[in-house]
């Protein structure tokens, strides 16, 4: 009667568990999905005594990752839950044994296809469930290195572009230096700033690789060794059976026992995977929408907006000022290169392209220059033919129309070279001030890459629950025909009549 009891409340508890999942998973789905209010969450951080986390979307912060791993509370609660039964069963029959029980299974024998046939059911289940969440994990984990190249790359090519304008100033100051010392100095400034600049864009680089190498490994780790030895012991249980070693089921009940929590404990983990991959991808079409007040916004490497504005508006009026000034004053230019109006009818009139507007904006148009204009970088092409160089005298220079000092050319020619230079890498300072790299990586990411890491980290979720609850149902069955066939059940007399016969 008693052993009858004890079987029919330990089923009663078994399906009291399995009806508390679907609830308990449709509580912590709703809690997640309804924290969302604008670009703020409110969920429970553990690391404030499970107040609320109000705050948005930033993955240095130690409260927000809090917050989101305990979206998958469900999992590591079941975990532990299974855990302390797992627990008290071994309690249970260890008190058995000492009461007088055995570990010897007769009854196996009797009921064997029975049990093999149930068992082989739902082992083949947990196999295909394990093989699937294998699969599943291994596409996760491709979709997140994926994503990982791109968040690097937005780094690395706002790096590239600012090295690049480091390389031009710094070649600009070396042609400058012997004739405009005061423009090296801001030069230098503005390399400074752009340096520091880059530290900090070096560091997102960095902190945004070691942040995903370390979510891939754990992730590819924890799934691999779990899954794998989840496999191997259901094998072994199998031929375990087929080999009628009976002492081999009380192990395989331990270990499969063992996994079962490590399973939901990957259940709860991975929902936090796709409660992160949706809190990110919500800050990527925020920050597409509106950059500004996003929470993207301190993270991702744009160069601060008040410098690079100021930077841009300057290059631009001062380029500008100075091709007019050219084109509109010929004769001040022959006179800045030491020509004399007596040859101006040789060397002609040369008008050079402006690629700026007027003020106040001075867009950059570099395609809308007359044909006969030539680029500011051509400038000492055209001058160089009427040159006197050192080593000639002054008579074969005035015998073949070389009349323009070396001096005067090689200053023509840091000037020009200085400016084509500028002129050259003004688009990358275009897209560093208007923060264009990382605005078209983030377009790139929410359209193509947030809806298969949604659907992928949420696939691997609900394929490795259903792997958990499979588990559960087929240590559960193990468990409930290991007490059936235990020939002596627990009762106060059997214990009593051990200690009297001793």
């Amino acid at each position: 009667m008693l052993y009858s009891t004890n079987y029919r409340l330990l089923f009663l508890l078994f399906l009291l568990f399995l009806i508390s999942v679907p609830s308990f998973q449709h509580k912590c789905l709703a809690s997640a999905e309804s924290s969302i209010h604008g670009k703020t969450f409110k969920r429970p951080d553990p690391l404030r005594h499970f107040k609320d986390y109000n705050g948005e979307f930033d993955v240095r912060n130690k409260h927000y990752l809090a917050s989101a791993a305990f979206t998958g509370v469900h999992g590591y609660a079941f975990a532990g839950v299974w855990l302390f039964f797992g627990v008290a069963l071994g309690i249970f029959m260890i008190v058995r044994c000492l009461c007088g029980g055995s570990l010897s299974l007769p009854c196996l024998d009797h009921y064997y296809l029975h049990i093999f046939v149930l068992l082989l059911l739902l082992a083949s289940l947990a196999i295909v469930a394990s093989s699937f969440v294998l699969a599943t994990s291994q596409k996760t984990i491709r979709r997140t290195e994926k994503l990982k190249d791109t968040v690097v790359g937005i780094g690395e090519e706002a790096l590239g572009a600012i090295n690049r304008v480091m390389r031009t100033t710094k070649q600009m100051q070396y042609l400058l230096l012997p004739y405009n010392p005061q423009i090296c100095a801001s030069l230098n400034s503005t390399t400074d700033d752009l340096r520091t600049n880059s530290r900090v864009i070096r560091r997102f680089i960095d902190k945004s690789e070691q942040s995903f190498n370390k979510a891939i490994d754990t992730l590819h780790t924890a799934h691999i060794v779990v899954l794998t030895v989840n496999l191997v012991t259901l094998v072994a249980a199998l031929v375990l059976m087929l080999l009628h070693w009976r002492p081999g089921f009380i192990i395989l009940i331990l270990c499969l026992w063992i996994l079962t929590s490590l399973c939901w404990f990957l259940t709860g983990f991975d929902y936090f995977l796709h409660t992160f991959a949706n809190d990110a991808c919500s800050a990527f079409e925020d920050f597409e929408n509106n950059p500004q007040n996003s929470s993207l916004g301190s993270m991702l490497p744009c160069i601060n907006d008040s410098f690079s504005g100021k930077l841009i508006a300057q290059i631009g009026s001062t380029i500008h000022t100075f091709i007019v000034e050219l084109n509109s004053d010929v004769s001040l230019m022959y006179q800045l290169l030491g020509i004399g109006e007596e040859n101006e009818e040789l060397i002609g009139l040369v008008k050079i392209c402006n690629p700026f507007s007027g003020p106040p904006n001075y867009s950059y148009s570099p395609h809308n220059c007359p044909r006969d204009a030539i680029r500011i970088g051509d400038l000492p092409k055209v001058l160089v033919r009427f040159t006197c160089h050192q080593d000639d005298t002054k008579e074969e220079c005035r015998r073949n129309g070389r009349f323009l000092p070396q001096t005067s050319y090689n200053m023509a020619h840091a000037y020009s070279r200085s400016i084509q230079d500028m002129l050259d890498i003004y688009p990358d300072l275009q897209k560093l001030s208007k923060c264009a790299i990382v605005k078209n990586k983030a377009a790139e990411i929410v359209s193509h890459q947030c809806k298969p890491i949604r659907k992928s980290t949420k696939l691997l979720w609900a394929s490795m629950m259903s792997l958990s609850i499979i588990m559960v149902v087929l240590v559960f069955t193990w468990v409930v025909e290991t007490l059936r066939c235990w020939d002596k059940p627990l009762s106060t007399n059997t214990c009593f009549r051990t200690h009297t016969s001793r």
